[in-house]
């Protein structure tokens, strides 16, 4: 099934407890005032992959040792029958990863979900979609309501544990607030002789940090021509 992607990254280490495999997916229509990655709207504005290149990249960051898969947009659920093939195939992959080892009660990784739908706005494909997620941090982003809780973007976001996994994963983390670093840079060079570089900031920025980053990254000869959080 083909599945239209922003980009990946790994190890991250700043949505979600441990060290993850990063989805973005691309494609979101609910358009939050102050969303840091505009960037990730337009459907068709990313890369056309597969779900199995997907699954290949995360059978890779388990043999890497990843502790989790936070999968992030755009808006997850507007590709809702290619999320669902997509976790339900990292599930198993997961559970291979655990009989490989021999180690059937140990730790497990995770997967985390981000939504801008509330969990009434969940309709059946949407709940198909999220019926291998172990955790779901739901809500639109809200500029005017600023949160300290770790992972989430405004005050509104409800982080929701959705197994019994999820429920030991995260329960730790329902009030807990964000503490150390919340984002993390990452720069990738051009593809093509004389291409400009592009920074990657990944993670959930406090109100006014983006500025910070800004003037770091122009501290450390990394002007910014162009910014997916300014219309």
């Amino acid at each position: 099934m083909r599945i239209e992607i922003s980009g990946t990254h790994f190890p991250l280490e700043t949505l979600g407890p441990g060290r993850r495999l990063g989805v973005w997916l691309q494609g979101c229509p609910l358009a939050c005032a102050g969303c840091m990655s505009r960037h990730t709207w337009a459907p068709g504005g990313g890369t056309g992959s597969s779900v199995r290149e997907l699954l290949d990249l995360w059978r890779d960051a388990l043999d890497r040792g990843a502790q989790g898969l936070t999968v992030s947009g755009g808006e997850p659920l507007e590709q809702a029958r290619a999320l669902e093939e997509f976790l339900a195939g990292a599930d198993r992959l997961r559970d291979e990863a655990a009989r490989a080892r021999g180690v059937r009660d140990g730790p497990r990784p995770d997967f985390l979900v981000y939504t801008g739908y509330e969990q009434e706005e969940w309709d059946p494909p949407r709940l198909r979609a999220l019926r291998h997620a172990d955790a779901v941090i739901a809500g639109r982003f809200r500029i005017a309501e600023p949160t300290g809780l770790v992972w989430r973007g405004s005050a509104n976001q409800r982080l929701l544990p959705r197994t019994a996994l999820g429920r030991e994963r995260y329960a730790p983390h329902l009030g807990r607030r964000s503490t150390g670093r919340a984002v993390e840079i990452v720069v990738e060079p051009g593809q093509e002789p004389g291409e400009a570089p592009t920074a990657h900031l990944l993670g959930v920025p406090a109100r006014g940090e983006l500025v910070f980053y800004e003037r770091w990254l122009e501290g450390n000869g990394l002007r910014l021509r162009g910014r997916s959080w300014r219309p």
